[in-house]
């Protein structure tokens, strides 16, 4: 048998067991406080799901001994008599900061508050689960820190830095701590900008150092360093004040000591070392008053520094020009440029140089008009940095100064006088400019002209002028918008005739020519570089061009010699033109036909029938009677008189019959210009005759068919009034059908009968065909063979008679046309299904057929062989039962 547990263990499980229910809980080991510090003690409870708020107990020990009640959050007077005035001026005090979590804040520590401090808190629970209070250490140190600002190495006023913008400056701080525990220092350099701060450069308790937002460049680069001089001293330096580091510096010391593996921070001491105030540098540039020089002298101007730096600093000049004083026309144009290395950056013919550290001269060669406009000098001061940089402190910029060179201008007169001057529309116009008077035109001086335009308004209107041609220095020809077009197709021509004479010739002026007309001579000076730059422009007095515009008349009169003729006769039409305000005119003459106001087979239509131009050229136009090629004639009888003939009319060349006559100007020889048109009245064609009147109809027998059937149309002529033989009667006879229910859509011709008996049938896209004969002397029959889905529709047939004349020539009467009669194509179901039905009843008889053949063979030979095998087993089975 085993021996019994003893009994510690026991009591080790049984605890253990206890200890699963909530546990309370403060730090872990001793904390340490300095006197005069405070102290703040956590105290919470694990695994507590109550609704209500946790109450707590705090109780203290100096020894680890019995206990003191010190404060409760629910029993105002649990603390102890020595406790109580402490809690009632607030310098012990409890604080909640979770309904399972409060604070134990004790004010201005004292030696006698070392000791322990248990946190409980009271059971309401049926039984015991868990632990209910927790004790830690608290060690009470004497301040032994002492953090103090050491005096200024620069001289100031008080704590107080001034200092220039790029100028060093340190700034220390004495830290030390005597306490007898082994504690570690951290310290932090802070800038305070008002209520801002700014972390600047830190060493922390493990001796690193860390640069603050905004200072890591600077650090990392050497500008901003922390140094440790003797045993307590830490300086803060920096190579190069910037305008952000003005402010105030403080001194931030904490001292911190290592419990069990964790760190805490025993106390933090703070003093402001100074105030660093960055003074602007003073920096002013000058170069002087306006100035005046003569064309190729030498241009001397000066730039004077004033500044109140005396360190090593290193100015850097810069000289600029521009031809507006102001910043608001071109951005300035550098001439030369001395760099801090005392390099000079300039063109060959300015020079840069320097008498003193505080003077800087531009010197400029052979000036000329083009170096007129203001100078100014641009000064930027460098100090030198860490690892060879170089840092801008200040800059300036001097005023500008006018310079004015000084030259002989040309002088010259310019006269403007019109050498042609057009009476009317299409006569030339010609203009020179001249230029008189020369004074101080030498070699290096040209001249050039812009030719311009002004309308014509009235007092009260803004008169603008627009640019027709401009010449630069370079004889380079520019064209304006209003002359560009005319001048490439050679209406317009401006040249030079002599050294001091210019031309513009309008071959052929518009009355959009119209106006006033002046001239600008530029005067161009050479400049070093080979270029030009304008130096004088002089207008000339403006020249008017104008005529008095008439409208141009033009008046055509149509007359006709026979008025009164019948069929089969010569028609004869003459046209008279007059004109008025049309130089030179020439006329094309063209002649129209219209039906006549009752006419309906096509109303409102005029037809072109031939036309003759100004050059003389006839030409059939709409002609398209191909028997009659020869029978219309166009003739010019006198220039101003033209003749119409027409052989052989027939009715359908009734109508009205006019000339339109259009007035052509010549224009630079072989050219010509419409100038007017005009219309003749109308001369009428109207045959009184009392011939036959003939109509058209259509009639079909078979309106509705099944597909495949043919279909037969009628056309039948009737003719009413005067009988007539067969024999002296043709009809072209046409075939028309609409392929819808309306009428809405473009008939399509079919086939077509002359009087020749020559049939023309169009070509369709299906597989129908037609067939059009004649059946009797007025009968004409149209076949549809083998009708298709696509053949119905609209038909109709139209009728052009043919009237034999006693004269025995042949006449046209007007075309008619039938009204229309609608066609339906219907399918047969019957024979639509015929031919699939046969043919799947076929392929069905033949598959049931080929299914019992395989059917058949496969039993016969594939399963014989397994039959004989069968029995064999069988009698294998009978002779081992008899054995």
């Amino acid at each position: 048998m085993g021996r019994p547990a003893p009994r510690p263990l026991l009591l080790a499980l049984l605890w253990l067991a206890l200890c699963r229910g909530r546990v309370v809980r403060v730090p872990a080991g001793s904390l340490v406080r300095v006197v005069g510090t405070e102290l703040v003690i956590p105290c919470n409870v694990s695994d507590y799901d109550g609704p209500s708020e946790q109450n707590f107990d705090w109780s203290f020990s100096s020894s680890g001994g019995s206990f003191v009640e010190l404060a409760s959050t629910w029993e105002v007077g649990f603390g102890a008599q020595l406790y109580r005035e402490r809690l009632q001026r607030g310098e012990i005090l409890l604080r909640r900061t979770a309904n399972d979590a409060v604070e134990l804040h004790i004010k201005n520590v004292q030696p006698s508050d070392q000791g322990h401090y248990k946190c409980s808190t009271p059971s309401t629970d049926a039984t015991v689960q868990g632990n209910y209070e927790d004790t830690v250490q608290v060690k009470v140190l004497a301040d032994a820190l002492h953090v103090a600002a050491s005096p200024l190495s620069s001289p100031g006023l008080g704590r107080s830095l001034s200092l220039h913008l790029g100028e060093p400056f340190e700034l220390r701080c004495e830290a030390a701590t005597a306490s007898p525990l082994h504690t570690h220092l951290a310290l932090l350099w802070e800038l305070r900008h008002g209520a801002t701060r700014q972390r600047v450069l830190a060493l922390t308790r493990e001796g690193r150092l860390h640069p603050g937002p905004g200072y890591e460049q600077r650090y990392h680069g050497g500008d901003v360093r922390l140094d440790t001089v003797g045993s307590d001293g830490y300086r803060l330096s920096v190579n190069r004040a910037l305008a952000a580091d003005q402010g105030t510096y403080r001194c931030v010391v904490s001292e911190w000591i290592e419990e069990q593996g964790a760190w805490q921070e025993i106390q933090e001491k703070a003093v402001d070392v100074a105030t660093v105030v960055i003074q602007p540098t003073v920096l002013r540039a000058a170069v002087g008053r306006n100035v005046s020089v003569a064309e190729g002298k030498e241009l001397d101007l000066s730039c004077n520094i004033t500044t109140d730096r005396a360190d090593d600093v290193r100015p850097e000049v810069t000289w600029y020009f521009s031809r507006t004083p102001d910043r608001a026309g071109p951005g300035p144009h550098t001439l030369a440029r001395l760099d801090r290395d005392s390099l000079v950056h300039s063109s060959p013919h300015v020079a840069l140089s320097h008498v003193d550290a505080r003077s800087y001269h531009l010197l400029v060669r052979d000036v000329s008009k083009e170096n007129s406009g203001y100078y100014s000098c641009h000064v930027a001061l460098w100090v030198p940095g860490h690892n060879r940089s170089w840092h801008k402190v200040a800059e300036a910029t001097s005023a500008p100064v006018g310079v004015d060179v000084t030259w002989l201008e040309p002088g010259y007169q310019v006269y403007l006088n019109a050498s042609k001057v057009p009476e009317s529309s299409d006569d030339l116009t010609e203009l020179e400019c001249r230029v008189v008077d020369k004074k101080s035109m030498e070699g290096s001086v040209r001249v050039t002209v812009s030719w311009y335009y002004r309308m014509n308004r009235r007092n009260d209107d803004v008169v603008t002028s627009e640019l027709l041609a401009a010449m630069d220095g370079d004889w380079t020809l520019q064209y304006g918008e209003r002359s560009k077009q005319r001048a490439q197709d050679g209406d317009f021509i401006f040249s030079k005739e002599r050294a001091d004479t210019f031309s513009f010739r309008i071959q052929r002026t518009t009355e959009e020519d119209r106006g006033n007309y002046y001239c600008v001579v530029s005067a161009w000076t050479k400049q070093r570089n080979s270029g030009w730059v304008k130096s004088r422009e002089v207008f000339s007095k403006p020249v008017h061009i104008f005529w008095a515009s008439e409208d141009s008349v033009l008046v055509v009169k149509a007359r006709q010699p026979k008025p009164f003729f019948a069929a089969g006769n010569t028609f004869e039409m003459t046209c008279k033109v007059s004109s008025q305000n049309i130089k030179s005119p020439r006329y094309s003459v063209l002649i129209t036909a219209e039906k006549p106001a009752g006419d309906l087979s096509s109303p409102n239509e005029t037809k072109y029938i031939i036309s003759l131009d100004q050059d003389a050229v006839v030409r059939l136009e709409n002609w398209t009677d191909a028997s009659r090629v020869d029978g219309v004639v166009l003739e010019k009888v006198q220039e101003d008189e033209f003749r119409y003939r027409m052989y052989q009319t027939q009715v359908s060349d009734a109508g009205l019959y006019r000339c339109v006559v259009t007035a052509w100007s010549p224009v630079r020889g072989s050219l010509w210009r419409e100038a007017a048109t005009s219309l003749s009245n109308p001369i009428e064609i109207d045959f009184q005759t009392s011939g036959p009147i003939f109509n058209a109809s259509v009639y079909s027998d078979t309106p509705s068919v099944i597909r495949g059937d043919l279909v037969k149309l009628f056309c039948i002529i009737t003719v009413e009034g005067a009988a007539l033989d067969p024999d002296d009667m043709a009809f072209d006879v046409s075939w028309f059908v609409v392929h819808s229910f309306g009428l809405d859509k473009a008939p399509i011709l079919l086939s077509s009968l002359d009087r020749k008996g020559i049939v023309s049938t169009a070509r369709r896209d299906w597989k129908s065909d037609l067939s059009l004969e004649r059946v009797g002397v007025l009968e004409f029959l149209l076949q549809v063979h083998g009708s298709e889905d696509q053949d119905f529709g609209n038909y109709y047939c139209s009728v052009a008679p043919w009237v034999k004349s006693p004269t025995g020539s042949w006449q046209k009467e007007a075309e008619i046309y039938s009204k229309p009669v609608f066609i339906t194509v219907k399918m047969d179901v019957l024979n639509a299904f015929k031919y699939p039905l046969l043919i799947g009843v076929g392929l069905s008889t033949v598959v049931g057929l080929l299914s019992c053949l395989i059917g058949y063979c496969s039993s016969h030979w594939c399963c014989k062989k397994e039959v004989q095998e069968t029995r064999r087993e069988r009698r294998r089975l009978m002779s081992m039962e008899m054995d």
